[in-house]
């Protein structure tokens, strides 16, 4: 019988659609299951949107579309980088995929031969190792600890860069941990980064908009421009607006990366449809309220989820400025037992917490942190302050 190829066996299902799916199955046995485990925004787009999408079916031409994207997506796209603090990019820097999640796969198949090294910093959003592993590319993990903030600091990338990495992956704000690099943080990173011009940097900020306290989104790009010959900016319409089902990603990057992406897409997906297309941009450049206001409501959940798990004696959990996670250090659970049950580790702990409370999260080494779980806030409040409630109570119960 043939044989598959070699790169599927490297290829393994998400950790996060495991947890999600075994949540979803007791929830059809009859279980009461709190799942704070899949990281969707739990909220629709405005009517503008839905309106949209309808006036493209009512005059739909049924043909193929750009590979590269339709102009009309391009221009909303470049109002959305202005907004955000990008200047001087065209048509030409700017590229899409069937979601982020496509777009980062496409960089890898672009910027990474076999056996060349990408580093990214742990925890770290579960598909950067699947991709890498399914490309061959050598992985370089920056371990970034809860006594630090998980955060990167200059000395690390330092350290890292050393090595001559092919591409360094970036994310900000923070999948798993909804930590936001400031201001000064973005900029101290820049000044290691321009040291190091054989480097690709890779900026997965698809929560750019999402952001708490103040703080506001920063680029390497806005304190060292001279960068941006290497920076490639990867977004998405599904966490800010409330879009995950409709699969849209977009990527700002040199020109021939952006035509790498486009020539990679006339292999794969050809383009994005109409309809699709005619609801991001309405999206991006519609009115802009209900991003805001949601941005709004997760940080006031923000402030629910770090006060209860505060109030656990032993748990450390930095507190998120952004996103819609949390991600506590439970290792204190390790080596206690519940109700007879033996944990050992954050995988035991979670199967443990989702079999006794119904609260079901990710353990925290499919993140590349097994002291840790996260925590996707996004259900509504009163299942949230529950489901809390019963982590709480699970902690009250270790022996």
């Amino acid at each position: 019988m043939p044989q598959l190829a070699q790169r599927v066996g490297r290829a393994k299902p998400s950790a996060i659609m495991v947890i999600a799916e075994k949540a979803k199955q007791l929830k059809a046995s009859g279980r009461d299951v709190i799942s704070f485990s899949i990281g969707v925004p739990n909220f629709l787009p405005g009517e503008h949107v839905y309106a949209a999408a309808r006036e493209s079916l009512s005059h739909d031409s049924g043909q193929y579309g750009s590979n590269r994207g339709a102009d009309a997506l391009l221009d909303a796209f470049l109002e959305h980088l202005e907004r955000l603090g990008f200047s001087g990019y065209t048509r030409a820097n700017l590229s899409i995929g069937i979601g982020a999640k496509h777009v980062l796969y496409n960089l890898a198949e672009a910027l990474l031969n076999e056996g060349e090294e990408i580093c990214f910093a742990a925890p770290y959003w579960t598909t950067y190792r699947d991709i890498a592993d399914i490309v061959g590319a050598r992985v370089n993990v920056m371990h970034c600890g809860a006594e630090q903030d998980y955060k990167l600091t200059p000395a690390q990338l330092d350290a890292a860069l050393a090595r001559k990495p092919k591409v360094f992956l970036f994310n900000n704000p923070s999948n798993p941990t909804g930590m936001v690099y400031s201001a000064a943080e973005t900029a101290a990173l820049a000044e290691v980064l321009v040291g190091y011009p054989d480097t690709w940097i890779v900026t997965d900020d698809i929560y750019n908009s999402m952001v708490f306290d103040g703080i506001g989104y920063h680029n390497f790009v806005f304190t060292r421009p001279e960068l941006r010959e290497r920076v490639i900016f990867v977004d998405s319409l599904s966490k800010t607006y409330g879009m995950p089902g409709w699969r849209v990603g977009l990527v700002a990057a040199p020109e021939s990366v952006a035509i790498a992406l486009t020539t990679l897409n006339s292999n794969h997906i050809t383009s994005l449809p109409e309809v699709i297309t005619a609801a991001a941009v309405a999206a991006l450049s519609g009115p802009q309220d209900i991003p805001q206001a949601k941005c709004a409501e997760f940080a006031g959940r923000r402030d629910t989820v770090v006060a209860a798990l505060s109030a656990i004696p032993g748990v450390i959990c930095p507190q998120p400025q952004g996103a819609f996670y949390a991600f506590p250090d439970i290792s204190l659970a390790f080596g206690k037992n519940h109700h007879g049950a033996r944990i050992d580790n954050d995988v035991e702990f979670c199967a443990a917490l989702l079999e006794a409370k119904g609260v079901a999260c990710v353990p925290g080494s499919a993140f590349g942190e097994p002291r840790a779980m996260r925590i996707s806030y996004t259900c509504p409040s009163a299942q949230l302050e529950q489901g809390l409630a019963r982590i709480t109570e699970f902690f009250d119960e270790l022996t």
